[in-house]
């Protein structure tokens, strides 16, 4: 049947996924947005907020109030829905996999509910749903499918996430991941680098090894030194320009996956290492299974091998029977790892964990004020460990969206090997996300820098040309989609995304 047979286009049918959480949510989400097109829907456009025929919650319930939110956005959603024939929501994620049945319960206007063992299944789901005219809830208790084996509509056309493992093997009192994403299962060394080689010669230059614990790959695969012989593997690949990955854990940090950082050019000057507390005593409690000693020699001995490593880090304030010595351990363990970031959160309960259930939960007030303390000497750190910056020429790969003031500074965004993020004038040559521009810093604020001067140097990319690519093709895209029929001027599968694993690491 030819083109002009076919009876005038239809309705488009749209789709919108909401992400919270980690990176790994990240991930799955551009995966869930593959599939969906990949079944013959269309993205819903930029601030759509709801208006799309499906909508999708891709949740995380490492926070105490994850529930609530979830809730309430439904809440809000379900009179759209009752005035669109036709609508359906699902809800995926950590939330999903924990919650299960209470989901429809609480919200019968809910199609579909998965979880994250079978994110693969969404399309199928939403087709049962609709013919069956009944909720859908289907939760695997073990993983399917790889993320990465699955269609992908990824966000960047020029950085890639890469999942190598999924699942974790720690059992942190504060944390119910584990739980939720099941122990801790490896990939293939070869199927990994097949997936990297295939992003590069896409047009990809920057990618983020991915895992919940990602510095343990190889516990599955019974090779402790996997993921540093990873690391250099990755070294190997042809146009690969930066390599980076997120999260490691202190205990699983060894001294091999140091000198392949160290070794590998292509592997970031970056470490992000989370800390969670400074005391010994809370990090027993924790069941973080390192203590200060052992932190603080991991970061003396990346310092040493990597002097200009910039290396960030979570912290959680008010763990249950945290004394005020105790957070000054923490304070202490900044000062002298003088993190360039650090991502510091009040703890909170998560239900379901060992710690939301222990004695001395530390009162509201006290938390806030220790948070208000960590906060502000973590800024002085990272204004002055900036400040260092200033005079020094860095390549920069130019980023899409980083700077919210861009358009009105008439600057550009990009992120130094350290993935500082850098605003620089724009440059009389035209410059696209994926290219590399050369500058020179000469201000620095706590969490940016500034290259104020002309730009040094532009180098065009095969990134910025996946990124070109990208754009042409959803300009060409038609406007609608003939469902059930044969795809009419789909592009051809496009590049990809960027950089600290799940909260709760």
């Amino acid at each position: 049947m030819s083109s002009s047979d076919r009876s005038p286009a239809v309705d488009v049918k749209t789709y919108e996924v909401r992400t919270y959480g980690c990176q790994m949510n990240v991930h799955d989400s551009e995966r869930l947005a593959g599939l969906l097109e990949d079944a013959g829907y269309v993205r819903a456009p930029e601030g759509s907020d709801g208006d799309a025929d499906v909508v999708v919650f891709n949740t995380c319930a490492v926070r105490e109030n994850a529930d609530n939110r979830l809730y309430g956005n439904l809440g809000r959603l379900a009179p759209r829905k009752a005035q669109r024939p036709g609508m359906q929501i699902a809800v995926g994620g950590c939330l999903a996999q924990k919650d299960r049945d209470t989901i429809v319960k609480k919200a019968p206007w809910v199609d579909v509910v998965f979880g994250t063992h079978n994110i693969g299944k969404l399309p199928v789901l939403l087709e049962r749903a609709r013919v069956q005219e009944e909720a859908q809830v289907e939760i695997a208790e073990s993983l399917e499918a790889f993320p990465s084996t699955l269609p992908t509509r990824r966000e960047s056309a020029y950085a890639a996430w890469v999942s190598i493992s999924v699942g974790c093997n720690n059992t942190c009192t504060f944390c119910i991941v584990p739980a939720l994403r099941g122990k801790e299962k490896d990939r293939r060394p070869g199927d990994i680098l097949a997936e990297v080689e295939a992003l590069v010669a896409e047009g990809v230059s920057e990618i983020t090894l991915l895992g919940q614990n990602v510095n343990a790959y190889g516990s599955d695969i019974g090779d402790r030194e996997a993921f540093s012989k990873l690391l250099r593997a990755c070294g190997k690949i042809d146009g690969l320009e930066r390599v980076r990955f997120t999260s490691p854990h202190p205990r699983d940090f060894t001294d091999d996956v140091i000198a392949a950082m160290a070794e590998t050019p292509n592997v970031m000057p970056q470490l992000h290492m989370p800390l969670q507390s400074g005391s010994d005593t809370v990090l027993k409690a924790m069941r973080r299974s390192y203590r200060q000693e052992r932190y603080l020699g991991i970061i003396e001995k990346v310092r040493a091998a990597i002097p200009d490593a910039a290396i960030t880090t979570d912290i959680i304030v008010g763990f249950p029977g945290e004394t005020e010595e105790d957070f000054e351990q923490t304070l202490h363990v900044v000062r002298e790892a003088r993190f360039a970031q650090a991502f510091t959160f009040q703890y909170s309960k998560r239900p379901g964990t060992p710690a939301a259930t222990m004695e001395d939960q530390i009162p509201k007030e006290v938390v806030q004020a220790r948070y208000e303390r960590l906060v502000a000497l973590q800024e002085e750190i990272s204004w002055e460990e900036n400040k260092k910056q200033v005079g020094r020429t860095l390549e920069l790969m130019v980023a899409e969206g980083e700077g919210r003031k861009d358009d009105a500074t008439r600057r550009l965004s990009g992120r130094a090997p350290d993935n500082r993020l850098v605003h620089f004038t724009k440059p009389e040559q035209d410059v696209r996300p994926g290219d590399v521009v050369t500058v020179e810093v000469t201000y620095a604020a706590p969490h940016h820098l500034l290259a104020e001067g002309p730009v040094l140097d532009v180098r065009h990319t095969r990134a910025g040309d996946a990124w070109q690519k990208r754009q042409e093709a959803d300009q060409a895209k038609p406007a609608g989609v003939m469902l059930g029929l044969p795809k009419i001027g789909a592009p051809a599968p496009l590049p990809v995304a960027t950089g600290s694993g799940c909260g709760c690491d």
